[in-house]
């Protein structure tokens, strides 16, 4: 089958970075999917993957951890789906990624692709939304609902892929004050699209930004890029007893910052369920259909940005390029090969 793969870590200008190859059929353990990938999309994790993890032993390494596609075959113990289902899913990073024409992926991580979205849609959907989920719901412990009307949620990063969900979620799904960063025109106005109340520019002190719009301090914060950078204005942003929640990956994180005013800190990488096959593994399962039920009911939206057209390693390249640029909005999404 046709797969797009690296052998050594290189830059994304190198052609061999990414390149097109053949690999056997992958071959489905009692509790996956094989499934018909139909489109993908490209996450910051395909660029932290490819710069860091060497592969071993020369052996072909693929990327990719957003799939829409048809199960075409199910294993000895799968009850969730069955062959000819529409799905869509994040995959896990410990397995083989989706970039290929079929992959295998554990049932319970697996969501019924929503009804009224193409596949490059529903593509664009699953990691992001799955951490937005994961992130606003369990690690800031916010209800669904008006219970928390009164408080806000400032989105460090509202215009690019796991903030374009967020945004949403928060906005349509609680009584949050929505509080959204971005540093262009062109960004500030898609996270204003998106639902949130306001928008800062964080190119500039946040805390400032705060500020000048004549807001109050923050409940709570979700950094989604730049946390190392950004961390004294986030703290000085919160107020007392606030909470912060992270996604990337700093180098280094001063959370003595954190002690005068009892922050919480929380951090969601929505890889530990399927890593670790945690025994609640199920509930992406269930916070994916539930998104594909948000979708269908028009609530949510896709957050495609680009489509890059047919999966192949130089449109990845180009798609890897765009987001180490850090000039992405939303999504991009590639589909068939």
């Amino acid at each position: 089958m046709k797969a797009i793969a690296y052998y050594h870590s290189l830059p994304i200008s190198d052609p061999k970075s990414l390149q097109d190859i053949e690999l056997p059929e992958p071959v489905a353990g009692p509790r996956d999917l094989l499934v018909e990938v139909k489109a993908i999309s490209v996450n910051p994790v395909d660029t932290k993957v490819r710069q860091n993890a060497q592969p071993e032993g020369g052996a072909a390494k693929v990327l990719g951890w957003d799939v829409a596609g048809i199960v075409k075959a199910v294993g000895s113990e799968v009850t969730l789906f069955q062959p000819g289902d529409k799905v869509f899913y994040a995959g896990s990073i410990a397995r083989a990624g989706g970039n290929s024409e079929r992959h295998v992926v554990d049932e319970r991580i697996v969501g019924r692709m929503p009804k009224t979205l193409s596949f490059a849609d529903a593509a664009a959907l699953p990691l992001t939304a799955i951490t937005a989920w994961e992130l606003l719901f369990e690690r800031l412990q916010i209800a669904e609902g008006s219970a928390d009307k009164g408080q806000s949620l400032m989105i460090v990063g509202a215009a690019g892929g796991v903030g374009s969900i967020l945004t949403q979620l928060a906005r349509q799904l609680t009584g949050l004050k929505v509080i959204g960063t971005a540093s262009r025109p062109e960004t500030q106005a898609w996270a204003r699209e998106l639902g949130a109340h306001h928008v800062l520019d964080h190119s500039q002190p946040l805390s400032e930004e705060l500020t000048r719009a004549g807001l109050p301090a923050v409940t709570h914060v979700a950094s989604l890029t730049q946390t190392d950078q950004h961390l004294t204005q986030l703290v000085e942003a919160l107020a007392p007893q606030g909470r912060l929640a992270l996604i990337d990956d700093p180098k280094a994180l001063d959370v003595g910052q954190l002690k005068r005013k009892s922050i919480s800190l929380h951090w969601e990488f929505m890889y530990t369920r399927s890593l670790f096959e945690t025994a609640d593994m199920i509930e992406q399962h269930n916070l994916l259909n539930r998104v594909a039920d948000l979708i269908d009911a028009g609530t949510l939206k896709t957050t495609v940005g680009e489509h890059f057209g047919t999966i192949n390693a130089s449109n990845l390249r180009r798609a890897h390029e765009l987001l180490e640029s850090g000039r992405a909005k939303g999504k991009i999404v590639l589909e068939g090969f």
